[in-house]
């Protein structure tokens, strides 16, 4: 990988794999959902709230064929993944997830690297919907937050909103 972040092998990734971020392939669909679905659970929501979710935590190839779908592969295992909205001047986020016991290896930085990459050629900003939990990731990442939104799943729930100046890299 050229993100210069590291990567340190565990025993969840094979040793000797090369991690390398991909486009994502039809096949990865129900695979990346049962990632996003373990990602989302990792933060201690209930059966219920987790139900609620279900749809908006489904990849599908539709989801691939609308967004950018990126996946970081580790030979052959995926540990995460994320599928940019992109068109016009605003870039969205709209799913990001490492798998928990990938979480503090580097690996949801690598992402984040190439999202920008992705999202810079064509946008000025984006937008981010975030979990709470998340929320601190995006901010070490360079975010700012701007306000509240409402839940697509959850009546009543608000998310932080964070936004991103794509504006001030430099590709």
């Amino acid at each position: 990988m050229s993100s210069g972040h590291r990567i340190e092998i565990g025993q969840d990734m094979q040793q000797g794999a090369v991690p390398m971020i991909r486009d994502a392939a039809d096949s990865d669909a129900g695979p990346l959902s049962g990632l996003a679905r373990r990602s989302k659970a990792h933060w201690g929501y209930d059966d219920e709230f987790m139900a609620a979710c279900a749809d908006e935590l489904t990849v599908t190839p539709a989801t691939m064929a609308e967004h950018t779908v990126r996946v970081f592969d580790s030979g052959g295992s995926v540990q995460g993944f994320y599928a940019l909205a992109t068109g016009g001047a605003e870039a969205s986020v709209e799913l990001f997830f490492v798998d928990p016991p990938a979480m503090g290896r580097g690996i949801g930085a690598a992402l984040w690297h190439d999202l920008i990459r992705h999202a810079a050629p064509t946008a000025a900003h984006l937008r981010i919907e975030s979990d709470p939990d998340a929320e601190g990731f995006y901010v070490r990442m360079g975010a700012v937050r701007t306000g509240t939104c409402a839940s697509v799943s959850i009546p009543g729930r608000r998310l932080p909103l964070l936004h991103y100046d794509l504006a001030r890299e430099v590709l």
